[in-house]
């Protein structure tokens, strides 16, 4: 008996590709075959580029969406940015969800699936562990209760920002939505898009919270460098902020009955002692920190990222007005988090006000970063220590506190897989927040096999886990008209928290931090994990009061710089972190704004590309001192002899530098610490060297593997600029001459999905690389690379803009990517080529500056009765 025939399994991409490159290569083929097989690529390839061109939006004529009070036109200027014109905001912010959805919707759809902890439902067993640590801090569950947080206006305006997604996504199947789609599904995943809904767009503030949540990685890994070379030697591997040195933000002021008044002064402090870590709770805090570090870049690394913004008042402005300028800076991939657009009232006015454009978030209404008609605005991370780790002493579902052992919270998550078993995970927490160490079974092992019947844990305090309506601070600063208004608008910003530098119209520039920051109990200065059974490790319950955050308006110095510093100096009662950035860019743009005359926005921008290297100044005269052979050891050498430490992506000199510095830091530092705690040379590590070269037989320089030899800073320097010699000769040429920076720097962007697929034909659809830039880690031109993983770029800025409040139509703007999400659209990367040599855009924002750049138009027009606003 034979069985029914049975339909082959579905050919994924990935078993497709593996069948084509097992095509034999000796097979030799007839004229016959090959003329068909050529046709049959010929064919292929025109379905293959129809699937891929399929999704492009329509930017031209008339489209339908439902719900609309009146016809909205959306505007396109040669680089497809869209400007919006409507006679209500209900009207634009539906609109914008429909062009966020034409452009972006794949991107929108795999960030509420990881911030909901659902990417296994489209990815498959290897997303299970990413999903179960977003699950277990409850990301989409904490947006859920944000939902009815916001104000009335704001609820309303992201039902009708869901409903214009929702418009889009009714209209089109989902190969019409995103090619990416197309190959998931021709890989048997059968899979269409569910309505977006208002807690999608509030989950994705999570995402963003974690990308830029503050110094959690660094309490993991202080303990590990106590645990690798003693207490001592580990805290100088994290120096304090040298606030003589670079100045922090905020130069005057103080607070005064919980009000920070900017003509006042006052003081306080606190340093309390913590006990050692024995062995088994350090390797708890390993594991959880590896766990942690395996997320998806999608959701962000929350290390090595900063940005840049400054503000200089019309006495410092060749215009007369202020000027203001601001880079973010993020990791890199496709495509970029920003996409540019303008949402203005046709008829501005009380009945509706908006009138605004810049930098949003696709997935979220309004404008995150620009300006309106009356004020300008830039971010950058303030940094503060909203996270804590707790150790916890755990025992089946119960915890110590105080003395005594109580319940844990417990509830239980299921995470649905494709092509796979659906899996199941026990959440519990403790007053402290959700135990991540749950996520590993070898964590759990770890904790039990360390102290049997009484195991660790560990825990998580993050203020992002406490519902808040920051959604309202993002629409509210659109509308803000003033100082009052804008600071008004900030108080609802809780996370992440932001330096947030301000200009308006009427010439007055200023500063705000806004965000909720824990005031923790004495037993806790936030540095390094807390034992969570002690009451005094907690945190009070309390904030720093919003009127206690520093701020200025007009400072006498008639400019603000903000640039991941400190904010204020030590006698502000308040703690805020101890872990700045060290203040390397902030005083470079300090500097040259001191120096410069009054600036145009050409000037500005030029500052925004400045690639001197922090830490040269103070290496290079030691690398030049050096004693090398002549010849063929001494030629990178002599390149530095006439440097202007500026890192030109075709420098030779910059490139030698930082390959001499890469291994400087490897020779100095592998020998001693585990490699997780390998520096990746950015800010912090420009300040321990600095300190070190002062030290010329200091510890650690001398490499422990060799016993019968001491090493000296001498020994290391030398070593590595013949290391880094022998390393650019094979990389690039024999001939000093032929080196550049640019070759080793490069900048590739990739899709944190399809882009890592293994896939070639898939990775060559979605990906985009080869672009040789300038700038490093800690510059300006702050193009950061991990000096533990080789000399690609990392992280960047994610765009730039100088905004000109006596002309905002002489504003400029670039993308890191473009508008599109699409792989076949003109504006894919149509910005990067731009944006690699430091070039930027014309910014019209005015309605008759925008006519004269439109390239298409598009009008939606209003449609049959809506769904009442997509949940």
């Amino acid at each position: 008996m034979t069985s029914a025939p049975q339909d082959p399994p579905p050919l994924s991409p990935r078993r497709w590709w593996a069948a084509f490159r097992a095509w034999p290569r000796g097979v030799r083929l007839t004229s016959y075959v090959a003329l068909g097989l050529a046709l049959v690529l010929v064919v292929v390839a025109v379905v293959v580029v129809g699937l891929v061109r399929r999704p492009l939006p329509q930017t031209e004529g008339e489209a339908t969406l439902p719900g609309l009070d009146g016809e909205v036109t959306v505007v396109r200027d040669e680089h497809g940015v869209p400007q919006l014109y409507g006679d209500s905001m209900e009207d634009l912010v539906r609109a914008q969800g429909y062009v966020h959805a034409q452009e972006r919707f794949f991107e929108m759809d795999v960030r509420r699936h990881a911030t909901a902890g659902r990417l296994a439902e489209l990815f498959g067993e290897d997303a299970v562990e990413s999903d179960s640590y977003v699950r277990t801090m409850g990301w989409r569950r904490v947006a859920e209760r944000e939902l009815a947080l916001v104000s009335p206006t704001t609820r309303g305006l992201l039902q009708a920002y869901a409903a214009g997604v929702n418009g889009y996504l009714d209209e089109h199947s989902p190969s019409e939505i995103a090619v990416e789609y197309t190959v998931l599904n021709a890989g048997g995943l059968g899979y269409a898009p569910a309505d977006w809904t208002p807690v999608d767009s509030l989950a994705w503030l999570k995402a963003m919270a974690w990308d830029l949540r503050g110094n959690m990685q660094d309490e993991i890994d202080r303990v590990l460098a106590q645990a690798a070379v003693g207490v001592e030697r580990a805290r100088e591997l994290h120096p304090a902020y040298p606030v003589d040195e670079h100045a922090p933000i905020v130069g005057q002021g103080a607070v005064v009955d919980g009000v920070f008044d900017q003509d006042a002064t006052a003081n306080t402090t606190r340093n309390p002692l913590r006990p050692a870590f024995t062995a088994d709770q350090r390797a708890v805090l390993g594991e959880v920190g590896a766990g942690l570090g395996r997320l998806p870049a999608l959701l962000g690394r929350g290390d090595g990222v900063g940005s840049n913004s400054w503000v200089v008042d019309g006495e410092h402005s060749a215009t007369g007005a202020p000027l203001l300028a601001n880079d973010p800076h993020l990791g890199v991939g496709m495509p970029g988090v920003w996409m540019q657009m303008g949402l203005h009232c046709r008829d501005a006015g009380p009945d509706c006000p908006m009138d605004v454009a810049g930098f949003t978030f696709s997935g979220v209404p309004g404008v995150v970063i620009g300006h309106n008609a009356e004020i300008a605005w830039g971010f950058t991370n303030l940094g503060p220590d909203v996270t804590d780790l707790y150790l916890e002493r755990v025992r089946g579902d119960e915890w110590r506190y105080d003395g005594r052992w109580q319940p844990l919270r417990v509830r239980t998550e299921t995470i649905e897989v494709a092509d796979g078993e659906d899996v199941t995970i026990r959440v519990r927490s403790t007053r402290h927040g959700p135990i991540l160490s749950d996520v590993s079974d070898e964590l759990a092992d770890v904790g039990e096999k360390s102290r049997p019947g009484r195991g660790l844990a560990v825990s998580l305090a993050w203020t992002a886990l406490d519902p808040a309506p920051t959604a309202d601070a993002i629409l509210d600063l659109n509308l803000a008209t003033d100082w009052d208004s804008f600071r008004a608008a900030l108080s609802s910003f809780s996370v992440p928290s932001q330096n947030v530098v301000y200009a308006d119209r009427e010439g007055h520039i200023g500063y705000q931090a806004p965000g909720r920051i824990p005031i923790r109990k004495s037993g806790n200065d936030g540095t390094v994990p807390s034992a969570g059974w002690r009451p005094e490790n907690d945190w009070t319950g309390e904030f720093v009061p919003y009127d206690g955050l520093p701020h200025v308006l007009d400072p006498e110095e008639g400019f603000v710089v903000t640039a991941n510093q400190a904010v204020i100096g030590p006698d502000y009662p308040y703690r805020l972190t101890e872990d700045w950035d060290h203040g390397w860019r902030a005083q470079r743009i300090r500097e040259r704004l001191e120096d410069a005359g009054p600036l145009t926005v050409a000037g500005m921008q030029e500052l925004q590309l400045d690639a001197d290297h922090p830490l040269a100044a103070v290496l290079t005269p030691y690398l030049l001192d050096v004693e090398l052979p002549e010849g063929y050891w001494s030629g990178g050498q002599e390149l530095l002899r006439d440097w202007d430490l500026q890192q030109t992506a075709g420098s030779g000199a910059a490139a030698y530098y930082n390959v001499v510095w890469r291994n400087l830091l490897a020779l100095t530092f592998h020998d001693e610490l585990p490699e997780e705690l390998w520096p990746n040379g950015g800010s912090r590590w420009y300040a321990v060297v600095a300190r070190l070269l002062e030290e010329p037989t200091d510890p650690w320089w001398d490499d422990v593997t060799t016993e019968t030899t001491v090493e000296t800073r001498s020994d290391v320097l030398e070593q590595a600029m013949r290391d880094a010699r022998d390393e650019l000769t094979r990389r690039q040429a024999r001939d000093p001459r032929g080196w550049d920076w640019g070759h080793l720097h490069r900048l590739d962007l990739r899709s944190s999905t399809l882009g890592e697929s293994g896939i070639g034909p898939v990775e060559w659809l979605v990906n985009r690389g080869g672009w040789e830039v300038g700038g490093g880690s800690g510059t300006v031109d702050a193009t950061g690379w991990d000096a533990a993983e080789g000399y690609a770029v990392t992280t960047a800025p994610s765009m730039r803009m100088v905004v000109s409040l006596g002309d905002l139509d002489a504003s400029r703007w670039i993308n890191l990517t473009g508008v599109s999400g699409h792989p076949a659209s003109d504006h894919y990367t149509d910005q990067t080529d731009l944006w690699a040599r430091g070039d930027s855009l014309a910014w019209p924002f005015t309605q008759p500056a925008v006519e004269d750049a439109a390239q298409h138009v598009l009008t939606l027009v209003p449609g049959a009765d809506p769904d009442a606003g997509g949940g």
